[in-house]
């Protein structure tokens, strides 16, 4: 209960007085762990390394909006998760494209090529049709990239409220682009 306590002060003294001692501290106690903990989902050690890292800069960044829901112990612990999990799909999608690359499987048919920028338009279009915040976080997130940690940085609203608006841009471009959903999920990523 203590060591709550104690978390729960450090992290006060980060969010309201812009401690930097206070965030050596908590980084210095719970950056070792952190690592460890990250090992167990990915094999690379300077990865581990890199994603905790970047969990503590998102939270130095983004101190003054952290809400601490249950404990700042487990806001760490799933920051971390949910980074590693982030950076473990990427890698499974980078995978894939460069496999089909080796394997040449470029579209390259006068009807392939048809198809494509057919889909590049339909997809533009139903793009348009979305409001523009729900536009900008689906682009961010497909386009260029980004995580919904960072979108929602960039846009200055919550990771959940990214995730909705990436949510629904999915559901309306899955009915306006359903009749080439197959080719879509391909062009998406």
């Amino acid at each position: 209960m203590t060591e709550n306590l104690s978390l729960h002060s450090l992290f006060r003294r980060i969010a309201f007085n812009d401690d930097q001692e206070a965030f050596k501290e908590l980084f210095f106690d719970f950056y070792p762990s952190l690592c460890v903990f990250a090992g167990r989902y990915i094999s690379s050690p300077e990865t581990c390394k890199d994603i905790v890292q970047e969990t503590f800069y998102s939270l130095w960044k983004n101190r003054k909006k952290i809400e601490v829901t249950s404990s700042f112990r487990n806001l760490l612990i799933t920051s971390v998760k949910n980074s590693c999990v982030d950076y473990l799909r990427k890698q499974s999608v980078r995978q894939i494209h460069s496999e089909r690359q080796d394997n040449h499987e470029i579209i390259d048919t006068p009807e392939e090529i048809y198809t494509v920028s057919e889909l590049e338009e339909m997809l533009k279009t139903a793009l348009d049709r979305l409001p523009p915040n729900v536009r900008k976080a689906f682009e961010l997130s497909r386009f260029e990239n980004m995580t919904y940690n960072k979108i929602a940085e960039e846009m200055d609203v919550s990771p959940k409220t990214v995730e909705a608006y990436i949510s629904k841009a999915l559901s309306v471009l899955r009915v306006e682009l359903k009749d080439y959903l197959p080719l879509t999920l391909l062009f998406l990523y």
